[in-house]
């Protein structure tokens, strides 16, 4: 009996062995990966969405923070966009204008005193006083050669300086003469060919060789057409320029804008940084509150970008420490710009 008992217990135990559930079996290498595959996903994610919220909280200072890195901000503007295309400009140094003013002014001066003599000698005619036909006849021969020099010098004016030039639809000076000396700048402009299509553009705006689109701009006023360039294939025009800080002979570009206008909000060079291959400004969202916001940087305009989303008219705009809010944000304690 006890045998037979011993033996019913050994197969009893035989068989529980086979029948191991799966759970029990050790993991494979391929499902060790697969579970681990989630997880990595989910630390990106996590990552990713630290990041939006870092830029979407911004950075918080107390006054004396702010007072201590001398942030500054100003309120954003709206202007009117259009596309622009550049050209190559020169300052022409007033020497040449001075020159061709001063032949004007000479033969405007000669022509003017052969014609009152002239007409001193006509009213004399016939009295007392008359002069003879010889020197009445000398001073019409005068008058002719004076009046020939007068129309060379404006002719020599019109073919160095343009002949549809401000001053030569009226009588008035005043521009030519400030052109002679120096207070105001003549600026040429050449355009490559098909750069300009249609008529001549109304304004341009002048920027030092180099500096990039969106650099510090001058306003040129009074665009007129210009001689072509021998040197340079392309339209030609001149503008003027108040005297500041170009100086004569200096290259710079010139931007025509082209196409229709749209407005916009003109976000100054200085607030833009960049990180992570992007570009960035901070808006004060609250008092002591700065969030970074990325901005297209597609359309450069005087001294800054216009940007049509992400931010509006009237916020508040970091101009000054944009790098210290990026860098305390990033925790990377260097400046970034």
């Amino acid at each position: 009996m006890n045998k037979k008992m011993l033996a019913l217990c050994v197969a009893l135990a035989a068989l529980g062995g086979c029948h191991k559930g799966p759970s029990e079996a050790p993991a494979t290498a391929a499902e060790k990966s697969t579970a681990a595959a989630p997880a990595a996903d989910s630390k990106d994610k996590d990552k990713d969405k630290d990041k939006d919220k870092d830029a979407g909280e911004g950075v918080t200072l107390t006054p004396a923070q702010i007072e201590k890195i001398g942030l500054q901000t100003q309120a954003l503007q709206t202007v009117d966009y259009a596309e622009e295309t550049p050209g190559i400009g020169t300052v022409i140094p007033h020497e040449a204008i001075a020159q061709a003013v001063a032949e004007l002014s000479t033969a405007q001066a000669a022509e003017k005193q052969s014609r009152s003599a002239l007409g001193r000698a006509q009213r004399l005619s016939g009295t007392p006083g008359a002069m003879s036909a010889d020197v009445e006849e000398t001073n019409a021969r005068q008058l002719a050669v004076d009046t020939a020099a007068l129309n060379l010098a404006k002719q020599r004016l019109s073919a160095s300086f343009g002949r549809n030039a401000p001053w030569s639809r009226t009588e008035n000076l005043s521009l030519l003469q400030a052109l002679a000396d120096g207070s105001e700048q003549l600026v040429r402009v050449t355009f490559p060919l098909g750069a300009l299509p249609g008529e001549a553009p109304k304004t341009l705006s002048a920027s030092r060789l180099g500096s990039g689109a969106a650099a510090k701009r001058w306003k040129l006023n009074s665009v007129w057409a210009a001689p072509s360039d021998a040197t340079v294939p392309g339209r030609s025009f001149f503008s003027v320029l108040r005297a500041g800080e170009l100086g004569e002979g200096e290259r710079i570009i010139a931007w025509a804008p082209i196409g229709t206008p749209h407005p916009g909000v003109l976000v100054p060079a200085e607030a833009a940084v960049i990180s992570e291959g992007k570009y960035w400004c901070y808006i004060e969202a609250k008092p002591g509150t700065f969030v970074r916001t990325e901005i297209d940087t597609g359309k450069p305009f005087e001294n800054g970008y216009v940007v049509t989303q992400t931010v509006k008219a009237g916020d508040k705009v970091v101009t000054r420490g944009a790098s210290q809010l990026l860098a305390q944000q990033s925790g990377s304690g260097a400046d970034e710009d």
